[in-house]
């Protein structure tokens, strides 16, 4: 993304007053306070604006003619409850506006209003923004953080990747981490943001290859209330939830083409547009990509924009597979055992001999995400370390141990025996089959689906 352009107390504001006065007035100062404005010397007009866009703040007149200021708010609010909402209004009608805060307005203030009692009650109104934004950043992020992960390994190819994180972090620079499937991608983008001045601000994670295409545009941009069918309320997304801070875009090479375009757009903008609005918005975002695909390949098999892959490759980060950084399984072992089951003493032999012999020989296809799965499973099935061989998954292993003697195999046979055994091995989870096989979720069904119909006819 580009350097900071926006300030986190920007708001959209639309302004409805009839005096002309004021009117030159508010697109005057709030401007000058940092704020985007919209100013309507009606509540009719106000009502036509609400229709095309939507808006952080309304600022409104309690008395116009046509519509007035809480049939403004009311119509406000239907279409987006997080939007807020500040009455003016003359001494007469102080009664009024007071009620009006009993109905969900956020604050009043009476006319002749002081520019700084205004200034200071529209940044109160941002920071709430700013608040909500960082609780769904958090929240987004709760099921997908695990205590206790950090980049372990002193492999020189690991001391590199650190090194590469120390130096790019501090910078505002677009970061393309390139790795097979279950390296720790995510682990290298968090450390990005946590060694980042953006450090206080949100990381948002999102899969690209997880979500629906027809849903992946309305997560990334967000959606006006009525935007399309379905869209029963206005959505934040998870680019404006990321505000000031970073956004994850893991298997970018999963990004529909249709949506590649858009990206491009707000990665040489640096601004949003939600559906259905016609206004866009300023955002400032640091974009960290993640893809175990080999780009170049897909741009000459004309899946991939070749401007958008140049655009995300400003600073490569490679991590290297787990096979090639044996040595580092055994520390890689204790630290996830040590996470699964907090509290033992340090001082305590975790594995036997014999069980990290095992480790160091295992091929892991699936990389440090299998290593995962198979010290999980010895953490249940062992009461109290040291781990043996038997605690480990009787699958583990013995993969070459299960293939059919029965001569060459077709591409086909092979394929479905990949799937088998990579289901097995992950529990029927067919998300994280699809992943480690480097499919899409959608081809790893048809392939099933293929498969069930050719035994049927069989």
């Amino acid at each position: 993304m580009k350097r900071k352009t926006k300030s986190p107390d920007r708001l959209k504001i639309l302004f409805a007053d009839d005096e002309a006065g004021i009117q030159e007035l508010m697109s005057l100062e709030l401007p000058r306070m940092g704020h985007q404005v919209t100013v309507c010397p009606d509540g009719l007009t106000a009502a036509a604006a609400l229709e095309r866009n939507t808006y952080d703040c309304v600022l409104v007149d309690l008395d116009m003619p046509g519509l007035n200021g809480l049939q403004v708010i009311e119509m406000a609010k239907e279409l987006s409850p997080e939007t807020e909402a500040v009455v003016l209004t003359g001494k007469s009608t102080v009664d009024t506006a007071v009620a009006a805060l009993r109905q969900g307005v956020f604050d009043y203030l009476t006319k002749p209003c002081k520019l700084a009692e205004l200034e200071s009650l529209l940044s109160r109104i941002a920071q709430k923004r700013e608040l909500k934004n960082q609780y769904r950043a958090l929240k987004s992020q709760l099921d997908r953080i695990e205590g206790g992960k950090s980049l372990v390994g002193s492999h020189e190819s690991m001391r590199q990747v650190r090194e590469l994180i120390r130096k790019v972090a501090p910078t505002h620079s677009t970061v393309l981490i390139l790795g097979e499937t279950g390296t720790g991608k995510e682990l290298v983008a968090r450390a990005v943001h946590e060694s980042s001045l953006r450090v206080e601000k949100p990381f948002v994670p999102i899969n690209c290859g997880a979500l629906p295409e027809t849903l992946i545009e309305s997560e990334l941009f967000g959606h006006r209330k009525g935007a399309f069918t379905g869209a029963d309320e206005q959505r934040v997304g998870l680019f404006e939830v990321a505000d000031g801070g970073s956004i994850f875009l893991d298997e970018i090479g999963e990004l529909p083409k249709s949506l590649q375009a858009k990206l491009l757009r707000v990665l040489e903008s640096g601004e949003i547009r939600r559906i259905g609005d016609n206004e866009s918005r300023k955002i400032d975002v640091r974009v960290i990509c993640a893809t175990h695909r080999n780009l170049v390949d897909m741009v000459e098999e004309g899946d991939f924009r070749e401007d958008l892959m140049y655009r995300i490759n400003t600073f490569e980060i490679h991590l290297p597979p787990l096979r090639t950084r044996i040595e580092d399984i055994p520390e890689l072992a204790e630290h996830l055992y040590r996470r699964f089951r907090p509290g033992m003493p340090a001082d305590q032999p975790v594995f036997s001999s014999e069980t990290l012999e095992r480790l160091c020989t295992h091929s892991w296809p699936g990389n440090v995400r299998e290593l995962a799965n198979v010290i999980e499973h010895a953490t249940i099935l062992c009461d109290s370390p040291p781990i043996q061989p038997k605690h480990l998954p009787q699958s583990f292993g013995s993969r070459t141990a299960r293939l059919p003697e029965l001569g060459p195999l077709s591409l086909r046979e092979l394929e479905l025996q990949a799937i088998q055994q990579s289901l097995e091995r992950h529990g029927g989870n067919k998300s994280v089959a699809a992943e480690e096989l480097g499919v899409s979720l959608k081809t790893l069904y048809n392939k099933l689906n293929q498969a069930h119909l050719e035994k049927k006819s069989a």
